[in-house]
Formats: C-alpha cells, sequence, structure tokens
C-alpha cells in the first residue's frame, strides 16, 4: 500500500508540473498609463514596482486577475502612430494590479515602463500576444515538496 501511495505521489507531481508547458496566447492590444501607481485596485498603497498592468474586461473576471503575471509579446502595428512600434524586448512579464474599465483602449493597460520595455511609446498602441505566465521552476519545486511528503 506504501509503494501504492508513493507512485501515485510521484505521479500526481508529474503532472502538475508538465500538464501546462504548452499555453496558448490570446491576442489583443495593449496601451500604456503614467504614474502614480498607487494605490492600485488590488493591492492599494503596496508598492508593485513598475512592471505591472491593468486587465481590462476581457480577462478582469471580477478581480479574479489581481497578482496574476501575464506574459506579453508586441506583435505589430495597429495602424495608429508608428508603423513598427515593436522593440526592446521580445517579451515583458507583468503582474495585474488595476482594473481598466469599460471603454479601455486596449486588452491590457501596461505601466509605462512595461510598454516602453517592448514597444516605442510614441506609438500610444499595440498588437500583442499574451498569456498568462507560470514559473515552471516554482512548480517544478512544489512538485518535489508533494513527493517528499508522501514519502514521509
Amino acid at each position: 500500500m506504501r509503494k501504492l501511495s508513493i507512485l501515485f505521489c510521484i505521479a500526481l507531481a508529474f503532472i502538475l508540473t508538465f500538464s501546462s508547458w504548452e499555453v496558448v496566447a490570446d491576442t489583443g492590444t495593449a496601451t500604456f498609463y503614467t504614474p502614480p501607481y498607487v494605490p492600485s485596485a488590488c493591492n492599494g498603497y503596496q508598492n508593485d514596482r513598475v512592471m505591472i498592468a491593468a486587465a481590462s474586461d476581457a480577462f478582469w473576471a471580477g478581480g479574479s486577475a489581481c497578482g496574476r503575471n501575464y506574459k506579453v509579446e508586441c506583435r505589430g502595428a495597429t495602424n495608429q502612430g508608428d508603423p513598427n512600434p515593436c522593440r526592446g524586448q521580445d517579451y515583458m512579464v507583468v503582474k495585474i494590479v488595476y482594473y481598466c474599465p469599460s471603454g479601455c483602449q486596449g486588452t491590457i493597460d501596461l505601466s509605462q515602463e512595461a510598454f516602453a520595455a517592448i514597444a516605442n511609446p510614441d506609438a500610444d498602441k499595440t498588437e500583442i500576444s499574451f498569456h498568462q505566465y507560470v514559473d515552471h521552476l516554482l512548480m517544478l519545486l512544489s512538485a518535489v515538496a508533494l513527493v517528499s511528503n508522501c514519502m514521509l
């Protein structure tokens, strides 16, 4: 019975670790907002630094997006402003700390610093792909901890 329990824990850890490696990205548009960044809708006066964003109705989900990290990649122009806005880093990981209310001009409203890391701020708005970002190393460490607990 003990061996079966350990095998079950190892199988569960394996599934948890490797089941979500492939992610399909959503597409949309990104805009940006400028400081001050506090207070935020999610964390009040906590300083969340500058790689942050506001979620639109597309994925705000009544506030459940608060604290989630999203990988955002610039994909091109929206036919407004700069015809080749993408620059700098290939992508940026941002933490959702705000809500961008109805009428929001983008799918995700990045902090000025996050937008500037992937696109020319003169563009004001860019086409993007984005998906929720999960730190797989953290998932792997959690799985190892699960297996360790099973073996006790």
